[in-house]
């Protein structure tokens, strides 16, 4: 929970500065974008855990 709080925190930061520096931001503005960036994360999520089910984890 604390690393969800930190990436929040700086993600407020730095949407902050884009905007204070007239900058584009580099996520996606609407909630479609959004969206989809999530869906992208639980399939992520989904093979990993189907990974480990079937024993072959991912070595880092």
């Amino acid at each position: 929970m604390k690393l969800t709080i930190q990436s929040f925190l700086a993600g407020i930061v730095l949407g902050a500065i884009f905007s204070l520096l007239n900058l584009p931001i580099p996520a996606p503005p609407n909630l479609a974008g959004i969206t989809g960036i999530v869906g992208i994360f639980v399939g992520f999520l989904i093979i990993n855990r189907f990974n480990q089910a079937r024993g072959k984890v991912k070595e880092d």
